[in-house]
């Protein structure tokens, strides 16, 4: 029996090849595969038989495919102790640790932050199908902090148009590699790197995006910062920060990943978050401590 998985097209991929947009949806999955069920007639885009591959995806399309069982494994609840920083009966917000992935994918199907919100929480929103109950927004596997999930459809619709209408307030803090003296803002168009796809890069036919840094302390070798996110691309700050020259100290992706610290990946916390409430209407912030493995490295700084 096939197993359907379901999403919505954001502004990330908007006016991308729908099997592009599923390879990068659901990672388990190869383009070659998914181009073989679109053939076999698996894919529907806004509930309309897809033709062809190369058919392009528009934001907010509803994409659904068909998968058969054997390629998608069960994702089941865990016990995974979870750091909640809020919740009521439609969303919570959780302060992510290092090393753990949002959502299942390949050579990650167990352990994620989705297996322990299906123990914890007895509804998700469904919207984005089977591997992603209650996602709306994601943080990468070495970053740190908080990340809101919707426990029913109304919820996250709601926090995904506030997305999407950049509304929700984000604030990061990051070490980077340098100095930086003064206050700045970074803004250049994001998209996928023409070398390699797994990787964001700065190019002129992008996404729009804003990234303003502020600098909490400088360290000469090294700079505290904190980012506010204008727009909320994929590895935006990640990407930004190496581009003027100042990658996230760590980073093996973007920079160059040595570290006279122990770091396990970039050092990078989401910090802080600030939405409307979908159903109350009350304004919620959120802040998630810095972990100790970053308390500990600003700390030799300052010794330093």
């Amino acid at each position: 029996m096939d197993k359907e998985a379901v999403f919505t097209v954001d502004e990330d991929n908007d006016g991308v090849r729908i099997d592009l947009f599923l390879s990068g949806a659901i990672d388990e999955l190869s383009r070659s595969y998914i181009s073989r069920l679109i053939a076999d007639g698996k894919a529907l885009k806004n509930d309309v038989r897809v033709k062809k591959s190369s058919e392009k995806v528009l934001l907010n399309d509803r994409i659904r495919i068909f998968v058969p069982e054997s390629t998608v494994p069960d994702i089941l609840p865990e016990n995974i102790a979870l750091d909640i920083l809020y919740e009521d009966n439609d969303v919570i917000v959780v302060n992510k640790p290092k090393g753990m992935v949002v959502h299942p994918s390949a050579g990650h199907y167990s352990g994620t932050l989705v297996n322990a919100l299906m123990y914890h929480c007895k509804d998700l929103s469904g919207i984005n199908g089977v591997l992603r109950p209650g996602i709306v927004h994601r943080i990468d596997m070495d970053t740190t902090g908080s990340v809101i999930a919707c426990k029913n459809d109304r919820a996250h619709l709601s926090i995904a148009k506030q997305l999407k209408e950049h509304s929700v307030k984000r604030l990061y803090r990051a070490i980077v590699n340098g100095s930086i003296n003064e206050d700045g803002t970074v803004d250049k168009s994001l998209g996928r790197s023409r070398h390699d796809r797994k990787k964001m890069a700065v190019v002129p036919d992008g996404k729009n995006a804003v990234t303003h840094y502020r600098v909490l302390e400088n360290f000469g070798s090294f700079t505290y910062i904190e980012c506010r996110l204008e727009t909320g691309r994929t590895h935006q700050i990640r990407v930004h920060m190496a581009s003027i020259g100042h990658p996230v100290m760590g980073d093996a992706l973007y920079g160059s990943g040595k570290c006279p610290y122990k770091t396990e990946g970039q050092v990078l916390h989401a910090y802080y978050l600030g939405f409307i409430h979908p159903v109350s209407g009350e304004y919620i912030e959120t802040a998630a401590p810095l972990p100790e493995y970053f308390e500990k490295i600003l700390k030799s700084l300052r010794k330093e």
